[in-house]
C-alpha cells in the first residue's frame, strides 16, 4: 500500500519577473500595462514582462495566487493544469486540483474556478514548485492517459515526453499506467499511449 503523501514544504517564492495585483500595483493597472504591451498576461491576474523566459515556476506561481493561501497545502495542481506549467498545454480555463484522499474534497468545496478530484497520492508523485505543490511529471502523464479524452490528450502526452528534462519515457508511462488500480478508461488510456509508439 502506498503512503500517504507528505507535502514538500512550501516557500513562498518572490519573483520579480512577476506581477501580481498588490499595493504597488491594481489589477486595473496591471491590465492597462497589458494594453499598452508592457506586460503580458499569464494566468489569471498574474502578469508577466515581455521578453522573460516563461519558466514552470513562473507558470506554478501564477496558478499559486488564484488559489486561496488556506487550501494551497492541500491541493496539487495536476492533469491537464500541471501539463500547462510543464510548457506542455495551453493555458486551462479551470485549474485542475487533485486533493489527496486523506484531507478530502469536502474541506476544499469552496474552490471557485478549479475541477477538484480526489485521488490517492504517493510520496514520489507530488513537488513544489513556484509556491503550488505540482504532480510529478511521471503522474501528471499517467493522469492525463487515465482521465484525459484521447483528443485532448495526445497533443499534451507528446509534448511531455519530447522534453527531456522531464524524464518521462513511454515505456515508463506505460508500466504506470498498467500498475494503477482498477479505474475506469484504463484499456482507453492504453490504446492512447500505443498511438504514441512511432511507426516501425
Amino acid at each position: 500500500m502506498v503512503p500517504p503523501v507528505t507535502a514538500p514544504q512550501l516557500q513562498e517564492p518572490v519573483l520579480p519577473e512577476l506581477y501580481a495585483p498588490s499595493r504597488i500595483f491594481t489589477w486595473p493597472e496591471l491590465q492597462g500595462m497589458a494594453l499598452d504591451g508592457i506586460l503580458l498576461p499569464l494566468y489569471g491576474k498574474s502578469y508577466a514582462s515581455p521578453g522573460i523566459a516563461v519558466t514552470p515556476r513562473l507558470r506554478a506561481r501564477a496558478a499559486a495566487l488564484t488559489v486561496p493561501d488556506r487550501m494551497r497545502t492541500k491541493v496539487v495542481a495536476g492533469r491537464l493544469t500541471a501539463a500547462w506549467i510543464y510548457g506542455c498545454a495551453s493555458p486551462p480555463e479551470r485549474l485542475s486540483l487533485l486533493v489527496d484522499a486523506k484531507h478530502r474534497i469536502s474541506s476544499v468545496r469552496s474552490a471557485r474556478g478549479c475541477n477538484l478530484h480526489e485521488v490517492r497520492l504517493g510520496q514520489l508523485d507530488v513537488l513544489s514548485l513556484g509556491g503550488m505543490l505540482v504532480s510529478s511529471p511521471l503522474r501528471t502523464a499517467a493522469d492525463i492517459a487515465l482521465h484525459v479524452e484521447s483528443d485532448q490528450a495526445l497533443p499534451a502526452l507528446r509534448r511531455l515526453l519530447d522534453h527531456p528534462e522531464l524524464g518521462i519515457r513511454l515505456r515508463l508511462l506505460t508500466l504506470a499506467v498498467e500498475a494503477a488500480p482498477r479505474v475506469p478508461h484504463k484499456k482507453r488510456a492504453l490504446a492512447t499511449l500505443a498511438r504514441l509508439v512511432p511507426p516501425s
